[in-house]
């Protein structure tokens, strides 16, 4: 997030509009719902995570045990289960 100085941003009668509520103090205003990116989109951690569990699943269905899929992947049993339970249900719906 960059500093910008509301004289510079901001039309006059709004600078004075805000100033009635708030002087020489950082304010932060959100982007509106429709320009905010979803969690993990900007710094690729939801494509990393999505790669990730494709991968845990097509080793699943290949053979591999919980237990080495739990020590390739550093994560608990209960996490690698709902990931391939949760990728199974992804799959079986873009095959239906």
């Amino acid at each position: 997030m960059q500093y910008k100085n509301g004289k510079e941003v901001f039309p006059p009668s709004l600078l004075n509009e805000l100033q009635q509520y708030i002087q020489g103090e950082l304010i932060y205003i959100p982007k509106k719902k429709q320009h905010r990116a979803g969690w993990g989109e900007m710094n690729g951690t939801r494509q990393y995570m999505t790669r990730r569990n494709q991968e845990i699943y097509e080793l699943y269905r290949e053979g591999c045990s919980f237990e080495k899929l739990e020590q390739k992947f550093s994560l608990s049993k209960d996490t690698i289960r709902k990931i391939i339970y949760k990728t199974r249900g992804e799959y079986n719906q873009i095959k239906s």
